[in-house]
Formats: structure tokens, sequence, C-alpha cells
């Protein structure tokens, strides 16, 4: 892994001690393991490389970069496991048996492990969220549309926090039933009952919750009094999928003002300072009539978005597409144009590419259509689109305006862009990608309200 992480998939170096800092390796280390990088890299190339001379040598001939990859892949499957595994915060992948990089290859589904070698950084985001964490008492927002990689990076924060000592917490909404949600009280008793058992605590929360303070505060004690005072280190607590709070308006106001009144309290009690927390939602997100307002503005806000056609031609790399070698080369730009560098969707393109299901083109050609790779992708953003007619407008106005167009209402702006659908430029609205206005042009163009 440190190898990837000095190669940086494209030749970037970085200094050695800026890198130590990111992967929590010694700098002695990193020296170590970059002086066996230029030797396994020299004989990749049939030529001497070193540090200063990488840049000049890829350019030449990109492909030994690509074969690098794919063979150092395979060298740090296992120790890269290991190494997160003594952490304690995400579980060591399998150790690889076969030589064949198809063997590793996993369908794109859900967060990018933290061991993942297909984990593409989209700096400077990842070196400000390591930098931040390391802070007592702060507070991270990521911000991205669905399926953008904001558990994956959760993910890295997580387990970077746990390498420096922290014990790190993973809190999914999406495991939370439905009912859940619909009482501030058992919402936060789960939230309590939750925090506890990721820190192999035995919850406690009837010495410390009191119907007569009500629930927040019944809830910040258990923090103060039981959560902090019992673990010596400091915590990490990342909230995953806040968004599905702000279905439930009144509960979604007195939760996020109890986490600022957290980081609040953290400038005053050393006891707070331990506390530290990721919030992770949506683009944008409102709990009152007052949508234009963000609900949670406290800490560092961090917005992923799409990968740059430099990052497309790295995980191309990664996945050992050969055909990606030269940044022009005209499927890569192809694939970028069409897909926008959604993360998600050029992920399952270059997974099906190097699993040999089908060919670029046969892709490309296939990508808009219901029996494409992205068919029950599309469609499912489809039904929810069709759910309301008041979306079905807005995109058929995006969809006919070739230079963007001002929506009516901010509230169905932030509904499209928190579905990836759409790209906001200050206030005007165009199609996130090439792929989703073929899609949509087409299966609204006669679609009249409501839809269905």
């Amino acid at each position: 892994m440190s190898q990837v992480l000095i190669l940086g998939g494209q030749g970037r170096i970085r200094n050695y001690q800026d890198m130590s800092q990111d992967c929590s390796y010694g700098t002695t280390y990193i020296k170590e393991v970059g002086s066996q990088l230029w030797q396994d890299l020299s004989k990749a190339t049939g030529e001497k490389v070193t540090k200063k001379n990488l840049h000049l040598v890829l350019r030449q001939d990109k492909r030994h970069l690509a074969e690098f990859n794919q063979e150092t892949i395979r060298k740090t499957q296992g120790t890269v496991g290991e190494s997160v595994a003594a952490s304690g915060a995400v579980p060591a992948a399998t150790p690889a048996t076969e030589s064949n990089l198809r063997a590793f290859l996993e369908f794109p589904s859900g967060l990018v492990p933290a061991n993942s070698p297909f984990y593409v950084a989209r700096p400077p985001i990842e070196e400000l969220a390591l930098a931040e964490i390391t802070q007592p008492g702060c507070a991270l927002r990521i911000r991205a549309p669905r399926q953008m990689g904001k558990s994956s990076l959760l993910t890295q924060i997580l387990t970077h926090a746990a390498v420096q000592g922290c014990r790190s917490v993973y809190i999914d909404f999406q495991q939370a039933d439905k009912a859940v949600f619909e009482s501030l009280d058992r919402l936060l008793r789960w939230l309590c009952i939750n925090v506890s058992r990721k820190l192999d605590l035995n919850p406690a929360l009837a010495a410390y919750w009191d119907e007569s303070m009500g629930s927040k505060v019944s809830c910040s004690v258990y923090f103060e009094a039981y959560l902090l005072e019992q673990i010596q280190s400091p915590i990490v607590l990342g909230l995953d999928e806040v968004n599905r709070i702000f279905d439930y308006p009144t509960v979604a106001d007195d939760v996020l003002s109890m986490l600022r009144y957290w980081h609040e309290q953290a400038k005053q009690e050393t006891i707070w300072r331990k506390l530290r927390f990721i919030v992770v939602q949506r683009t944008e997100v409102y709990t009152s009539a007052d949508f234009q307002q963000s609900p949670f503005d406290v800490g560092l806000a961090l917005t992923l978005s799409a990968f740059t056609l430099e990052q497309v031609q790295d995980l191309a790399l990664r996945y050992g597409l050969l055909w990606a070698s030269e940044i022009d080369s005209p499927q890569l730009v192809g694939l970028d144009q069409l897909l926008g560098g959604h993360p998600y969707l050029t992920n399952l393109a270059f997974y099906h590419l190097r699993r040999g299901v089908l060919t670029l083109e046969q892709l490309l050609d296939t990508a808009a259509e219901p029996s494409g790779i992205y068919g029950q992708y599309l469609r499912d953003h489809l039904a929810i689109v069709q759910n309301e007619p008041a979306l079905v407008l807005a995109m058929q106005q995006v969809l006919n305006s070739d230079i963007g167009v001002r929506l009516e209402t901010l509230k169905v702006a932030y509904q499209l862009e928190s579905l990836g659908l759409i790209q906001l430029n200050g206030t005007l609205a165009k199609p996130s990608c090439e792929l989703y206005r073929l899609y949509f042009k087409k299966h609204l163009a006669d679609c009249s309200v409501p839809c269905a």
C-alpha cells in the first residue's frame, strides 16, 4: 500500500514527510519503500528510474505504469489487509492467492474498503480530512450526491484515526428501523446503545437517562459521564447516511442542535475535546420551510466532486486497462464524456471491461439502454423522479436547455442535485453527465404530469 501511496497512481511525487503523515508510516520506512519502488520500476521499464526522472519515464511509456500497478496490487493485497486490521477499524481483506487480477475484483457496490487498491484520492479532500481529524473536538461534514464516494471517504478517515490511536466508531443510520426515527427519545437511545457496543461497553442508559431532563440532555450526559469517561482514547464518531433523519424535521432539528452543542462544548470542557465526529449527508438537505439554510453548519465542510479525467485514467490503470495509458486516448475521453467522472458509474464500467464481459464499444452503445450495464441503476432513478411531478417538470426543463436553466424552486434543485442527476453552477442547472441526458430525455420526453 505504501508503494501505491508513493506512486500516487500517476507518478505524482510528494515529499516523504508529507506522505508519512498521510499514511501513518514513519518517514524512514517510507524512504525505504521508495527506494524499493524505484528498483521495481527500473525493472518494469527496462531503464533506471529515480524520483527525479519518474515523470519523464512514465510519459515515454505509460503502459509500464499500468503493468506495474497490477503487480503492485497483487503484492499488496495481503499486507494492506494486515495493516488495516491492526488498526481495529476495518476487517482485513483475504490475502490474494492467484496471480490474475480478475480474482481480486469485486462488483462495485457500496463503499470502497480502506484497504482497496481501487480507492482513488481526490486532492486536497483527503489531506484536509486526515489533518482535521487529528484536532481535538473537531467536526467534519462530508457532502455529495448519491454514490459519489462519501462513505468510502468516511472509511478512510476512520481507519486513519484508528491508526493514530483513536477509537473509531461507524454508525450507519440506514441500519435503523423506520419507527426509530419517529421518536427523538427512541432515536437517541438507539444511538447511545450502538455507540456503546461499538466501544465494547455494556449499555447503561438506565443510570443516566432522565425523562424530566429530556432526551437531548440525557443523551449528552450519557456521552459525557459514561462513554467519554470510560474510554481513555479520543473517540471518532462517524455518522453515515444522516440524510435519513431529515425526513423527520422535528427530530432532525433536535439531533443537529445537540451535535452543535457537543462541538461548542469541546471549546469549553476538556472532556468533550475527546469527541470528534463526522457527519455524512447528501449535498443539500433541509428540515423546515427555510430550506435555503443549511441545517448543520459547524466544523469543516468537505464536498466531493466527480473524478477529473486524470483520476479516471488513474482508476483505469489500476484496473489494468492499457488503452487508458494515454490521457488523450479516444476511448478514455469518450467514456469520461459519457459518465462525467461519476465514481460509481466509472468503477462499474471498468469492472465489466476488466472482466471481459463486454467491449468498450458495446458499453458505450448500450449505456443508456435498458439492457446496458446501467439499466437497473437508471430505472431506479427514473422511478424516484416520476414519483414527484415537480421533479419531472424540473428535469424536463433541464434537459431542454443546452446552456443550463434556472429552476423555479431551490427545494427541487437540491432534490435533483442530491440524486446526482444535475449539477448546479450558481443558480443554473444542467445534467450531471451525458448518460443522464440521453436516458432521461428519452423516457421523460412524452411524459406529462403526473407521470408513471
